[in-house]
């Protein structure tokens, strides 16, 4: 019995009325959105492109439409809008509701010059995807395509709709009170702090410069984690803080997550952005797509935006609640100060590092270890042993940080940092084991 092949070639005329079938919602919408040159795109148009894009996206690729010299140029443009529509909605989302993030008190002066920012990159997204719609008309009908004059009725737009997800909460403890979780939220906010102050963002004009600078510190990989960071922020807030009674007393709280849901919706533009910007720059597209892109859409352009209006922003509104969140975690721990001394016979090695790395871990808040003058962040083993190891014969350790991290510190270094066996450790240690 012959086998019928998982594979056949289709020729492209033949490809086109399937085409013809398929793209006529997408031309539909093509149509009602140029018809709105003077007139204002709310999140619906956005999220309806991005439905359509990908659906025609999708059907495209099916049929290997990108590696066909024909078709790929086309392809490429319905990618392009897909991802222009994703940035579109991130930002029309924020614009639309930054008024109820409650945070205008905390960067007062700079707030005419980010609602600036914010209004130059969505104009910005908005003339680039005007382009790729009129372009992939024109290049339909280049394929034989009989372009609808019909628009896409109005009641007929999807309704934006909530994305639901399980929490992020791989490797978050269970945390037993209240205080206990804001105390961890707010202390992961501050490490998400200094993460992205350290990247050293500022405004750069020259393109050279620009494009270098942003091959060191936003790749699409780069912009992907500072996205997730930032993502996974907003979900551990949202499982322990958000909706409880502490929350509705105490506003600062809800402030620091509209600094959060903020510089969120900026990541999520800068990553779309960046994904096509490097599409462009690498060997995905064919040359003649990246000259016929680039003609529509200036990549320079793209990276402009990508720096100087979306990270600078980002990253200045998630540390501009610094001092809110800093005033936060000293309301919500009980700071003490906790002296122990090592008996002569121990040594502070490795595997006992560990185990005061996984105390402090648990609880989730700053522990700072000074030894002779020198002090570390006690949540990092590496710093520890190295802070360990310039005082070989230091024995006195001083711990500052949250009494319940510290209660527990103090009964490992009362149980001999478990060098008699971590099995023989007090109860309240028992974790210490799982690990």
């Amino acid at each position: 019995m012959k086998e019928t092949p998982l594979e056949q070639d289709i020729q492209e005329v033949a490809f086109a009325g399937l085409l013809q079938t398929h793209s006529e919602v997408f031309f539909c919408l093509n149509n009602s959105l140029e018809a709105r040159k003077s007139k204002a795109w709310n999140p619906r148009h956005y999220f309806q492109l991005i439905n359509e894009a990908n659906a025609l996206e999708s059907f495209l690729d099916d049929y290997g439409a990108r590696y066909n010299r024909e078709y790929t140029f086309f392809t490429e443009m319905v990618a392009s809008l897909r991802g222009f529509a994703q940035a579109g909605y991130s930002l029309s989302h924020l614009i639309g509701r930054l008024s109820s993030y409650g945070v205008d008190q905390d960067f007062p002066s700079d707030e005419p010059e980010f609602l600036n920012s914010l209004e130059r990159v969505r104009d910005f997204v908005r003339a680039s995807i005007v382009a790729l719609l009129k372009a992939t008309k024109s290049e339909a009908s280049r394929l034989g395509l009989e372009i609808t004059p019909q628009e896409f009725p109005e009641q007929s737009f999807l309704p934006v709709s909530v994305r639901q997800q399980l929490p992020r909460n791989v490797g978050v403890e269970d945390l037993k009170e209240e205080e206990q979780k804001i105390a961890e939220v707010i202390s992961k906010y501050l490490l998400a702090c200094d993460m992205l102050g350290n990247v050293g963002l500022h405004k750069i004009e020259s393109e050279g410069e620009r494009r270098q600078f942003l091959a060191r510190v936003c790749t699409e990989e780069k912009a992907r984690v500072y996205e997730a960071t930032v993502h996974n922020l907003q979900s551990t807030y949202d499982t322990y803080i958000r909706n409880t009674v502490l929350e509705a007393r105490d506003g600062k709280l809800s402030r620091i997550r509209g600094f959060i849901t903020i510089s969120l919706h900026l990541f999520e533009a800068v990553t779309y952005l960046t994904h096509f910007y490097e599409r462009h720059e690498s060997d995905i597209r064919s040359e003649q797509a990246k000259k016929e892109i680039a003609s529509l859409v200036s990549p320079s352009g793209v990276q402009d935006v990508i720096l100087n209006d979306l990270l600078f922003w980002s990253v200045k509104c998630l540390t501009g609640g610094r001092v809110v969140a800093e005033e936060l975690l000293a309301s919500y721990t009980n700071a003490k100060q906790l002296e122990v001394d090592l008996q002569d016979s121990l040594i502070l090695h490795a595997r006992p590092a560990a185990l005061i790395v996984g105390i402090v871990n648990r609880y989730g808040t700053p522990v700072e270890l000074e030894l002779a003058g020198q002090k570390c962040n006690a949540a990092s083993i590496i710093d520890l042993l190295l802070t360990v190891g310039s005082h070989p014969e230091e024995k006195h350790f001083v711990f500052r940080g949250d009494v319940l991290p510290l209660n527990d510190i103090a009964l490992l270094f009362q149980h001999d940092l478990g060098e008699g066996g971590v099995e023989k450790l007090p109860p309240e240690l028992a974790y210490l084991l799982e690990k």
